[in-house]
């Protein structure tokens, strides 16, 4: 059955149903606001997909009072594409500004809103950062006093872990372009062709095939599997019996997809060949267990026990983690994670295994937890490993 691909952006009623259950957990928690600074939670609440945050120079707020909408506190330079989304009080100012680069406005709004004593809570847990200069915060610190800034509870973490069915179709979408990409790898890789013209040319699939942009590509290439999946590809040629692995993190619409596929170039060698079956043994023992109420470590488990024995894992530090609007997200699948999984979550599975000295195979898979079991949503690659 033909795949219909999903529509671009959200209708309001996302977003204002993503705002009733924050709201409810920040009376739960006893917050007065959330203050939001990153790309991934101003976009959840609003909808504001920009490249520009790219760029460091420029602080972005966004303001969750407890009991009404959202206020964006932006550099002018954004008020065009903020006001395409569902919000409507939207202040500027001149950005960059060495003096005052929008806490004095953000603290006004702050008062404003909730007045001058309260909480405002901010994500201080891990995968979250402040994203504006310490100084500047120190500044707003004082500005506000005595209303006080606090941990936001896990909010932000535990509403975008559960993702709606509109998010899941936008990665399933994602996955869909990297699969129709990961199908063309033969036409760019053969014995002879540079690793780093390799990357240049499946980017460039990714993009012929609908990807919005490649935002991560890593790989690697070896005799027997690879001494890492995080190095910068290099000139050196592809040759007989080496394996090939591209790890590809492609955004469409802003929601990211985040899977490998290995291939042989050439008669691999039996160390490959066993390896790819440990791999594919750990994924089919995840698939197997996934569902709503257990938990990340027992994922971990369940692939560790065929990649190490149940050694308790590698130097990768995680056999897997979360994904949406960003590549990793909540959780990892590690032993201490024991995050339990609800419907609706979406995972990669990301089993490792050592094939010869200095030597490791990765493969991925991504998959969303659903009430019988996980979906795959990218397409799931073959017990034996590909020859080109």
């Amino acid at each position: 059955m033909k795949m219909t691909t999903p529509a671009r952006g959200f209708p309001v009623s996302e977003f204002k149903n993503r705002l009733a259950k924050a709201q409810k957990m920040m009376n739960e928690a006893g917050l007065d606001a959330l203050l939001l600074t990153t790309e991934p939670d101003v976009r959840y609440f609003t909808g504001f997909l920009t490249r520009f945050w790219e760029s460091p120079t420029r602080p972005w707020f966004l303001i969750v009072p407890a009991n009404s909408n959202p206020v964006a506190i932006i550099p002018s330079i954004g008020v065009e594409l903020m006001g395409q989304t569902w919000i409507k009080d939207i202040r500027t100012w001149r950005s960059p500004s060495l003096t005052d680069d929008g806490i004095s406005l953000l603290a006004e709004a702050l008062h404003e809103i909730i007045g001058t004593t309260g909480q405002v809570g901010i994500p201080m847990g891990h995968e979250t950062s402040l994203r504006m200069p310490f100084a500047d915060f120190q500044n707003l610190t004082n500005a506000v006093a005595p209303l006080k800034f606090t941990g936001a509870a896990n909010i932000l973490r535990n509403l975008r872990m559960v993702k709606s069915e509109a998010e899941i179709a936008k990665i399933r979408q994602a996955c869909t372009i990297a699969d129709k990409a990961f199908t063309r790898v033969r036409e760019i890789a053969k014995t002879g062709t540079p690793l780093d013209e390799i990357f240049r040319q499946f980017q460039i699939l990714c993009l012929q095939e609908g990807a919005d942009w490649v935002a991560y590509l890593a790989g690697g290439a070896g005799q027997s599997g690879y001494g890492d999946v995080i190095s910068p590809a290099t000139p050196i040629p592809l040759r007989q019996g080496d394996v090939l692995m591209l790890d590809t993190g492609l955004v469409w619409d802003g929601y990211f997809c985040d899977f490998d596929r290995n291939f042989a170039i050439g008669q691999p060698t039996n160390a490959a060949v066993t390896g790819h079956c440990q791999l594919m043994e750990a994924v089919d023992a995840a698939l197997n267990i996934i569902k709503p109420g257990i938990t990340a470590a027992d994922v971990f488990h369940a692939m560790d026990k065929i990649v190490t024995g149940g050694a308790g894992g590698s130097d990768a530090g995680r056999l897997g983690h979360g994904l949406g609007m960003q590549l990793t997200e909540w959780p990892s699948l590690i032993p201490q994670d024991h995050t339990v999984l609800k419907e609706g979550m979406v995972l990669t599975l990301e089993p490792n295994v050592q094939t010869a000295s200095g030597k490791i195979m990765v493969h991925e898979e991504n998959i969303v937890v659903r009430a019988n079991g996980a979906e795959l949503l990218s397409k799931l690659a073959g017990p034996k490993l590909e020859v080109l």
